[in-house]
């Protein structure tokens, strides 16, 4: 590796009384580092260029006592991986309990955990089999990236079905499988093309971690000695007038009371965490990692974190949770940012502010939209303004962009039936700059809504489950409108993944005038889309002289849904919440 310092922590009963030695060619044992606990030892070695694969023997002497721990020391990765995300990439999200059960043996691997599919916040069984089952139907719709949220394993009294409450940031949950069945998963998606993003969670860990009944340090957690929950009101951490005390109730509280806050200013603990994501893309061969609460944690680590990983892995890419609705806000966690003096390295940023103005924009009718936004609905506008303020960011190619997630209402409404709506919004986000990702489900049109609980947005996907009445995996076991929804999307992905005037080139748009139409196009080396969305409820004609900059000699367009060829000489009439897709010719 860049960084030839390996750490290793020993746990064992009064461990700091012995003295430690290891003799292997190209290892040295720079330090040992006793702690407050005297049941942890941290070692520090120095793996030399000269350092050759093999196994030592580490050597533990307490007075006549001598325990021995053999290391192996292997071979850097050749297989493929480690790869990144780009605009070229659309991700598809999993919640892998809801999403397919493809190894019932595993559901009770912890006896005190029950399946209850019945209950939405119980666990469901869904696991890495299910998903690696479905590889072919998630490749087939035209995604090329898998997102799931976190498998590490989560022991939690309760069942942490969600996975952000992790017990061992070593381990696969059992419920899901193992760590040799995480490895095939994504040996099996790199051989179908796709890419694997790891979720992690560095800001907490679950109450039940292995490491609280007997913590490391004094300094472990913070607030180890009582619960105090975060104000989760994360302004504070970038304000220039914020007070030290309002930056440290934010990142420094506890998420919930299962999910202890990790002091990663102790030493020990930040370079664990930092070698854990180092570890987990040299052993499974994963292409990026969602980092979830990044402001939450401490600003200094998570930059040193993304720096050290980048270091190693250049190509690699990771996306932080930095849930703001502002621009600014956003643009000030990306790295090399415009609008901030402090450097995050963080490459890739969550785009929350467009989500929120898509829910406003795309609402299933005019009136309902004005509920959302009550005297400052302006259509389209919002987007357009959103956008222009993009000379605020530093980087747009790394911006992940999203209608829905696992933590919010899902885009689709219940019993909606007129997908206008829903064709809108994806020909936006499948056009528009950005890494687009897309919540499992929406190609059927699931719902759900946030002020249900959280266990509403994580449906089990119809099918997934042996003895399901319904498989919506199939064209066979979705309903007409689920199939148009499905063929919808697919026709865009599909279609997405060979133009380079959408993924690669550069995005041009217009205010949108008093017809509601919203023109934008994307070009590159002289290939170029022309979008037009229509956002009133009644067909709305446009003058195309206007766009005649980036319609250039092009008098017609090929729409990319129908095939059909469109005349753009003169007028175009666009339906009532239309949407054309246009290859210009």
């Amino acid at each position: 590796m860049k960084n030839p310092v390996l750490q290793v922590m020993v746990y064992g009963t009064n461990i700091a009384a012995s003295r430690v030695s290891l003799e292997y060619p190209g290892v040295q044992l720079d330090e040992v580092v006793q702690v407050d606990n005297p049941n942890y030892l941290f070692l520090y070695l120095k793996v030399t260029p000269e350092a050759q694969p093999g196994t030592f023997d580490i050597l533990f002497r307490d007075g006549k006592k001598t325990q021995t721990y053999t290391y192996e020391l292997k071979p850097r990765a050749t297989s493929p991986g480690a790869a990144g995300f780009t605009p070229a990439d659309v991700m598809y999200l999993i919640t892998p309990d809801r999403f397919a059960n493809g190894d019932p043996s595993n559901d009770n691997a912890y006896k005190d955990v029950v399946i209850d599919r019945n209950q939405p916040n119980s666990r469901h069984g869904g696991g890495l089999k299910g998903v690696m089952d479905r590889l072919d139907y998630i490749a087939d719709l035209g995604f090329t990236t898998i997102w799931l949220n976190p498998v590490q394993e989560n022991k939690q009294r309760g069942g942490s079905y969600h996975g952000y409450a992790i017990t061992d940031f070593y381990q696969v949950d059992a419920r899901f499988g193992t760590n040799r069945e995480y490895c095939d998963l994504i040996e099996q998606a790199h051989r179908k093309g796709l890419k694997v993003v790891m979720d992690m969670i560095f800001n907490h860990c679950g109450s039940d971690h292995w490491w609280m009944e007997d913590l490391p340090a004094k300094d472990w957690l913070n607030h180890q000695e009582a619960f105090e929950q975060t104000t989760h009101y994360l302004w504070p951490v970038m304000d220039v007038h914020a007070p030290q005390t309002e930056i440290d109730a934010a990142v420094n509280g506890w998420f919930t009371r299962g999910m202890p806050d990790l002091n990663q200013r102790n030493r020990h603990l930040a370079t664990y965490l930092i070698q854990n994501s180092i570890w987990w893309i040299e052993y499974s061969r994963i292409d990026g990692i969602r980092q979830d609460t990044h402001p939450y944690a401490d600003f200094d680590f998570m930059a040193r974190w993304c720096k050290e990983v980048l270091e190693e892995y250049p190509e690699f890419n990771i996306v932080g949770e930095a849930w703001y609705s502002k621009v600014p806000a956003t643009a000030w966690w990306q790295r090399n940012s415009k609008v901030s003096d402090k450097e995050s390295y963080l490459k890739t940023i969550m785009d929350f502010g467009l989500t929120f103005a898509c829910e406003e924009v795309f609402a299933i009718r005019d009136e309902e939209a004005k509920e959302l936004n009550p005297g400052h609905f302006r259509g389209f506008g919002t987007l357009y303004e959103l956008l222009a303020q993009d000379f605020l960011h530093a980087d747009l190619d790394n911006i992940l962009i999203f209608l829905d997630n696992h933590d919010l209402s899902r885009f689709v409404k219940k019993d909606e039936t007129d997908l206008r709506r829903y064709k809108q919004a994806l020909a936006f986000l499948l056009t528009t700059r950005g890494i687009p990702q897309l919540y499992y489900g929406m190609e059927i049109l699931m719902s759900g809504e946030k002020r249900e609980g959280d266990g509403n947005l994580r449906k089990d996907f119809p099918g997934g489950w042996p003895g399901d009445p319904v498989d919506a995996f199939t064209k066979e076991g979705r309903t007409p409108l689920q199939n148009e929804a499905w063929d919808y999307m697919q026709t865009l992905l599909q279609w997405r993944k060979n133009n380079q005037a959408v993924t690669q080139g550069k995005l041009i748009h217009y205010t949108p005038d008093q017809t509601g139409c919203y023109v934008y196009a994307r070009i590159k080396e002289g290939t170029t889309v022309l979008v037009i969305l229509n956002g009133h409820d009644q067909e709305e004609t446009i003058d195309m002289y206007r766009f005649r900059e980036v319609l250039q000699n092009s008098r017609t367009g090929r729409e990319v849904i129908t095939g059909q060829p469109m005349d753009l000489s003169g007028s175009l009439a666009i339906p009532a919440k239309g949407t054309y897709i246009l290859e210009l010719q």
